[in-house]
């Protein structure tokens, strides 16, 4: 068993455990690998379904994270009052139903409401790993799991679209569906076999509307929390936009249609790199500074991108994959850190604390990246406008929370 995470109530002392962490981020790939996998059959999905816009067929990926948003909404108070092991096979169980509707779809419309489904569904999973790494670690120790967690959970996007174009060349785009099923049956019996609850009896309370204006109510006391959440949506957002194009980007404006699972793969790395990196450095540098530095290093690439390349024509593919290099880069210092951040206050309801910090977050980046992807049909010079405003303001909403000197001994500053 998982044992040494239930023994002691948020422990910061501890080193990870690596099954642990696998067993978090397989709970979080699942989320990965529904959304990456299609981004190669996008065109086939779209003709067979009838949907030929390349802008509208973006919805397949940005409306998955509007179920994922409200999904959490409930997941996370019903973990609260049931426990969290229940609520990830709820979770697997409506993610099933919702495939299947994908499956079947025979128009945009029907596939979109499966996608939001599957949103949904996947929640739980996404959720509830967040609350079981909050019920037993704090402060600079818990983004360091976070850290590692992300790290492992962004390998899945690296192998996702090529994954995704092998299973579609000998399946159909309809492969991509079972094969992602498949992998949701295997994390299931693994978590069910191998994780042990980690909500203690005494820690439950009763589910009630009520839960959901206490928990807002207390978070909203949180001027930090409130801040990092909505950078997460700001920050989120803009990579949203990235997401949701860079198949259209990739392949029908630079025409790197066999080597786009490979591209992606290399992008999705720089991100990867950083948060182990990030897992290494945040104790030394604290979860702050390190956020923060990323966070002004975020938005001066973008704007540097911005300025050179208005009112001109798209750079060449290398120039291009640099500036979202350097700009991925940032990301791993920046999410796992925003969200232990925001979560550090209210670890004493973390069930709802991260139901509606992410559903804030999530709610936040999904107009964020339909505006700003409904732009991207020749240049790319929308992403990095984007990405530049989204970052300029969540420097901003960073500073109105900072009440220490920013490189103060983090130890201190997070106990």
């Amino acid at each position: 068993m998982v044992k040494p995470y239930f023994c002691t109530m948020q422990n910061e002392q501890v080193k990870p455990n690596f099954e642990f962490v696998a067993l978090m981020a397989s709970l979080m790939s699942i989320v990965a690998l529904t959304i990456d996998a299609i981004l190669p059959a996008m065109a086939d999905i779209g003709i067979a379904i009838n949907s030929l816009d390349p802008t509208r067929n973006q919805l397949l990926v940005t409306m998955i994270f509007l179920g994922l948003g409200v999904g959490q909404l409930f997941f996370g108070p019903l973990s609260d009052s049931l426990g969290r092991k229940p609520i990830v096979y709820l979770g697997f169980t409506v993610f099933l139903i919702a495939s299947v509707i994908c499956l079947l779809a025979p128009n945009l419309e029907i596939m979109l409401v499966g996608r939001i489904l599957q949103g949904i569904g996947l929640s739980a999973p996404r959720t509830i790993s967040i609350s079981i790494i909050r019920d037993t670690y704090r402060g600079d120790y818990m983004a360091k799991i976070m850290s590692f967690v992300t790290a492992f959970f962004i390998l899945v996007p690296v192998v996702a679209p090529a994954i995704g174009k092998g299973v579609m060349e000998y399946t159909g785009w309809e492969g991509i569906f079972y094969m992602q099923l498949f992998f949701a049956l295997v994390v299931g019996i693994w978590f069910y076999k191998r994780q042990e609850e980690t909500l203690k009896p005494q820690y439950k309370v009763p589910f009630s509307f009520h839960v959901f204006v206490r928990g807002t109510k207390e978070i909203f006391k949180y001027k930090e929390t409130v801040s990092c959440t909505m950078i997460s949506g700001l920050i989120t957002g803009s990579f949203l936009v990235y997401l949701s194009s860079a198949q259209h980007v990739f392949e029908e404006l630079y025409g790197l249609t066999d080597t786009f699972p490979y591209v992606f793969a290399g992008l999705a790395l720089s991100v990867g790199f950083s948060t182990l990196m990030n897992g290494t450095l945040v104790l030394r540098f604290g979860m702050r500074n390190l956020s923060f530095a990323a966070l002004v290093a975020f938005t001066v690439i973008a704007l540097s991108y911005s300025l050179l390349f208005l009112n001109s024509q798209n750079p060449s593919i290398t120039i291009l994959l640099i500036f979202l290099s350097l700009q991925f880069l940032c990301l791993g210092f920046i999410w796992g850190n925003m969200r232990s951040i925001a979560m550090e206050p209210i670890g004493h309801i973390a069930g709802i604390g991260a139901a509606i910090t992410g559903f804030i977050s999530t709610i936040l980046s999904i107009p964020i990246s339909i505006f700003v992807g409904s732009f991207i049909e020749d240049s790319v010079w929308a992403l990095f406008a984007g990405l530049g405003v989204c970052g300029l303001i969540s420097v901003v909403l960073f500073m109105s929370f900072k009440t220490r000197p920013l490189f103060a001994n983090n130890h201190a500053f997070s106990k």
